[in-house]
């Protein structure tokens, strides 16, 4: 999703979508009333904050002759999975003027009116305890919420322009609540609760807003305004905060050319014991705990592991403003918010940003080469370490991501690939190799800078084959060995080799404990491994995953199971690498564990971690001159 678009009636598929303009000024509460357009018109209250529960009302001036229909996606744009936000919908009613109207509900989400003549009026409540990046969450600290999980399409009337009014809840306890939101404001002052508008369905819903408390800074970005907000309970340097996100903004937008899609951004952070970050239009939802962001004792060039991974998930988001909001798959148009959509590009528009994001943080200077390369190593280790890789191509987690990827189980490593982490492996082989075979002069920037051209604000959705078809056209020759290998095969990418010409070395090791997540050379001598990966109980350690070919699964531990004690002596999750060391391989260590309430006893011969632990080091010169146009952006 990226500038608004239009449906026409299909009662059917009614998210199907088409562009047109997008502005972010402020208009005149009349302006749509006198347009000849339907105004659709919203009003939503977080009526009772201890209860959780919104109440919204949706008035439509001119109600389809044979009757209105109503409708509620079953899942948000960036998030594939089915979520049915219907369910959440606690009552419903409707009136025309003063008469109560019969309703009927056809299916899980769709709601019927009868025919009548003037405007309908429909008030519902919806339940908002999902505290994520994807759903709606009130109570008496803030308020959230994503507009799929909030706002009924009326059927037919989806290209329609939309007045939103979002209301405060009643009482002297929230007077001091404000509102933050990318939407478009009509009336009120800034962060005040007020009128707002929408050009239509789609851009209604892709408006997240959150309400309450919260620390507020801006800063600008090529000529962009750029507001960041913090809620929550944390210390922060958010001087700091705004003067690490302008590079990286600005990278990104350079990156694309200018001038960015937007015209004004907002970074919005729920800072709790959660991660994550969900894109919009002009705008990005984020989760974060309360170590990553920077402090006020921070070093002025210091950057903690966690502000490493709180910039990267920004950067990430951000870039998502270009590819997915207004690059993406030809599946998605038109969009179609009912059912499923199934592509196979997933690894691209989610795989290529996550190549970017922490890219991103060394070409600005934010992080060093050498805690960039730390990254690209817990990548390599990521998807390494499981099985899934041999079993599953990164085209098929795409098309699968539905069914698989966001519905993941104890398995998942053993039975898929994520198209995230290998996608910015592809990425990154791609861009090495388009580098390699021009002698620098086509990179995967070109690349981006072509999609952009061809696949952004006023074209049609990218092919299934559309990223191979361009890279080709830059390079002049076929690329479907490279293609063939990255997308449509098992097989590891050629990337020693790739990373060698640039001065980059790439080194395999033996995990060196259960907590080895890879990007670093080893610290002492290497352990045995039971071959599962636990985490803490209140009875010992949980086993989360336990690896195929590994010791634990041969000796047939499951996921679920709390080891107890190995060799008679009590362990738990922290102190399990510790119980073995002085074991060597081919010694068998007796595991009790609890399976449900039933107390289990099983002989695990120790076997060594096998080398699937990545680390990158610069070669002994250093950087290569290729080395430094890649990782670095010099020419």
């Amino acid at each position: 999703m990226a500038t608004p678009f239009v449906s026409g009636t299909n009662m059917r598929h009614p998210f199907g979508f088409v562009k047109t303009g997008l502005y972010h000024g402020v208009f005149p509460p009349s302006l749509f009333r006198y347009s000849g357009a339907t105004l659709i018109r919203y009003q939503i209250c977080p009526v009772h904050p201890q209860a959780h529960i919104f109440e919204i009302t949706l008035t439509v001036d001119r109600p389809t002759p044979e009757g209105q229909a109503l409708t509620m996606p079953s899942w948000i744009p960036g998030s594939y999975m089915i979520r049915d936000f219907a369910r959440h919908l606690v009552s419903l009613d409707a009136r025309a003027g003063d008469r109560p109207l019969a309703v009927a509900k056809i299916d899980k989400q769709t709601w019927q009116l009868p025919p009548v003549d003037g405007p309908v009026t429909v008030t519902y409540r919806v339940y908002a305890w999902d505290l994520s990046v994807r759903g709606a969450h009130l109570d008496t600290t803030h308020g959230y919420f994503n507009g799929p999980c909030v706002f009924l399409a009326a059927m037919g009337h989806e290209d329609q322009p939309c007045e939103v009014t979002i209301q405060a809840p009643a009482g002297a306890e929230f007077a001091t609540w404000r509102l933050a939101t990318g939407m478009p404001r009509l009336s009120g002052a800034e962060l005040d609760f007020g009128v707002f508008k929408a050009d239509n369905y789609d851009a209604l819903i892709d408006y997240p807003v959150e309400m309450g408390h919260f620390e507020h800074a801006r800063f600008e970005a090529r000529g962009v305004p750029h507001d960041v907000v913090l809620t929550g309970r944390f210390r922060v340097d958010l001087e700091r905060l705004c003067r690490d996100l302008k590079p990286i903004c600005e990278h990104h937008i350079r990156l694309f050319g200018e001038p960015a899609p937007v015209d004004r951004y907002l970074f919005m952070t729920l800072v709790t014991d959660g991660y994550g970050g969900l894109e919009h239009r002009n705008s990005t939802s984020l989760m974060s705990p309360r170590g990553d962001l920077p402090l006020p004792t921070d070093g002025p060039r210091q950057v903690r592991d966690g502000y490493r991974s709180y910039l990267g998930l920004c950067s990430h988001e951000y870039f998502h403003t270009w590819n997915i909001k207004r690059i993406k798959p030809e599946a998605f148009t038109p969009f179609d918010l009912s059912q499923e959509v199934h592509t196979e590009l997933l690894w691209a528009f989610e795989g290529i940003t996550s190549y970017y994001d922490d890219l991103a943080l060394a070409r600005t200077g934010l992080i060093s080469p050498d805690s960039y390369l730390e990254l690209v190593g817990q990548t390599l280790t990521r998807v390494q370490r499981g099985q899934g890789r041999l079993k599953q191509t990164v085209t098929e987690s795409s098309f699968d991501a539905w069914t698989r990827f966001y519905k993941q189980d104890e398995n998942a490593p053993n039975a898929i690939v994520s198209y995230y982490a290998k996608g910015s492996l592809v990425a990154l082989a791609l861009d090495l190799t388009l580098r390699e075979r021009s002698d620098e002069q086509v990179t995967l920037d070109d690349l981006m800078r072509l999609l952009w051209q061809r696949y952004g604000e006023d074209s049609g959705g990218v092919p299934e084959r559309g990223i191979q078809a361009l890279a080709e056209e830059l390079l002049g020759e076929s690329l479907d060995e490279f293609f063939q290998l990255a997308l449509y095969s098992t097989e590891d990418l050629p990337l020693a080799p790739l990373l060698a010409a640039r001065g980059v070395v790439l080194h395999w090791r033996p995990a060196s404990g259960h907590g080895d997540n890879g990007g670093k050379p080893a610290k002492g001598p290497v352990p045995v491994h039971l071959g599962l990966r636990a985490s803490t109980d209140p009875l010992g350690a949980r086993v989360q995953v336990v690896y195929e070919q590994g010791a634990a699964m041969a000796a047939g531990l499951s996921a679920g199971d709390v080891i107890i004690a190995v060799d008679g002596i009590k362990t738990d999750a922290a102190g399990l690498d510790s119980r073995l060391q002085g074991y060597q391989e081919g010694e068998v260590v007796e595991v009790h564990v609890f399976r449900r309430d039933e107390l289990l006893r099983f002989r695990v011969t120790l076997a060594p971690s096998e080398a699937s632990t990545a680390y990158l080091t610069l070669a002994q010169g250093g950087l290569t001159d290729k080395g430094r146009a890649w990782l670095l952006g010099q020419q």
